[in-house]
């Protein structure tokens, strides 16, 4: 079973060494007080793209959020195993929406966040777009795909992929009633 652990705490850390109140770093990322409060309390759990933001409000990679003690090339992975046991969780309790692996862990120096991510249907979850720099490229591996790009949406299936400019604003989820599987990489410069 792999080991849960809370982003949040990491994300108040670097907020704190920065010196940076919630305040401000509601403003710069323009998301609310009462979410990044909840995020950091462990409460709620956000997608790639609040996190992106946050990260670079505060002036790091998102991958520092999942890891970084280390950098070392070049970096071979296996999802499941020992690697499981470090699943970033997120989503909405108490069963998690999204539950990323980080195939990018122990590479300090990378510009690049490629992570195998299951997706979890959830009723519940608000389709909302967000938007944030960069790039995303994502290969489906296993299941019924929605993105909502823009103004348009689309349903990917095993084997297709998308890749788009993260500006625009953006919404992944499941498609159905069943899990999906993906392959993500995504690149905020």
């Amino acid at each position: 079973m792999p080991t849960e652990y809370h982003i949040g705490t990491r994300i108040r850390s670097f907020r704190e060494e920065r010196d940076i109140d919630l305040e401000n770093l509601a403003q710069t990322t323009n998301l609310s007080v009462e979410f990044l409060e909840k995020l950091e309390n462990g409460e709620i759990y956000p997608s790639i793209g609040p996190l992106q933001k946050v990260a670079r409000a505060l002036g790091v990679r998102l991958g520092t959020f999942l890891d970084d003690q280390y950098t070392r090339d070049p970096i071979i992975g296996h999802i499941g195993g020992a690697e499981a046991d470090q699943a970033l969780h997120t989503g909405r309790m108490p069963r998690p929406s999204y539950v990323y692996h980080s195939l990018g862990k122990g590479k300090s120096d990378r510009n690049m966040e490629p992570f195998y991510i299951e997706i979890f249907p959830d009723p519940s979850v608000e389709r909302k777009t967000s938007s944030h720099q960069g790039e995303e490229f994502i290969m489906v591996l296993k299941g019924e795909l929605l993105v909502i790009y823009g103004r348009e949406s689309h349903v990917l299936k095993a084997g297709d992929t998308i890749y788009y400019n993260s500006i625009v604003p953006h919404f992944v989820g499941a498609a159905g009633d069943e899990p999906v599987e993906i392959m993500a990489v995504a690149y905020n410069p």
